[in-house]
């Protein structure tokens, strides 16, 4: 068995910043602001997690507002000052978005048989799977993000029918993984091929010298968390957003 330590929740957004990252990274006092250039709210956020003045706060927004970002939070439950912030910001009116969770497994947990032909890993996407990402709304900005990803990273393509219908995303930081950009087809879904994608992505982790495996997911998506549990997945924390109301 994996005698990898549990994800601590520091560790889990180390790993989202490692294998999902930013255009850019500005730190301002206590505050970390991702400018993610369209790529989405987990790359255009700003989180803290030590406590923080309110002149910190007030700069955090205008370098948001600077960089053409609507003011965006990255809450994160048990982390210091994040308590704090979130309080301040929901007296603003600032509204919850995208309630999170960060799910992770032992690698050995997450191996299993991929049928031939149903998924392979590989580096850079072929045209097809760049096509499903942009079918799903993952645009060019967010495969830059992929792109950006500085560690040994991997595209897993899902077959079913005998045609393209899954894919994903899988980077590397020390020895655990972690996986993004999921998608399966609609017509595809409940037909085990998000499972075997999965399994394959393991399999490829593994043989790069992954030891533990984790992934989030929007607590809205039932079927999505219904299938990581039942693949061994344990929950390790959470977050959510606060972002400016809009008008």
């Amino acid at each position: 068995m994996s005698s990898v330590a549990p994800l601590s929740l520091p560790e889990a957004f180390a790993l989202i910043d490692a294998t999902w990252p930013a255009a850019a990274v500005h730190q301002i006092g206590p505050f970390t602001l991702r400018e993610g250039r369209g790529a989405g709210s987990r790359v255009s956020s700003a989180s803290v997690e030590t406590p923080y003045a309110q002149a910190d706060l007030e700069a955090v927004i205008a370098a948001h507002r600077a960089l053409g970002q609507v003011p965006k939070f990255q809450i994160r439950p048990g982390l210091p000052g994040n308590d704090a912030l979130e309080a301040v910001l929901a007296a603003q009116g600032y509204e919850v978005a995208d309630a999170t969770v960060i799910y992770t497994a032992p690698i050995e947990t997450l191996t299993g048989e991929v049928p031939p032909v149903t998924a392979f890993a590989h580096w850079p996407p072929l045209a097809i799977a760049r096509e499903l990402w942009e079918s799903a709304g993952i645009g060019p900005a967010r495969q830059a993000v992929m792109a950006r990803a500085a560690g040994p990273k991997a595209c897993v393509l899902g077959r079913k029918q005998d045609r393209a219908a899954g894919a994903m995303f899988i980077g590397l930081s020390g020895e655990r993984a972690m996986i993004h950009a999921l998608v399966v087809l609609p017509e595809m879904r409940r037909r085990g091929l998000a499972r075997a994608m999965i399994h394959e992505g393991a399999r490829w982790a593994a043989e790069a010298g992954a030891r533990e495996l984790a992934l989030v997911v929007t607590r809205a998506n039932a079927g999505a968390n219904a299938l990581y549990l039942s693949m061994g997945m344990v929950e390790a924390g959470g977050y959510h957003y606060r972002r400016e109301a809009t008008q």
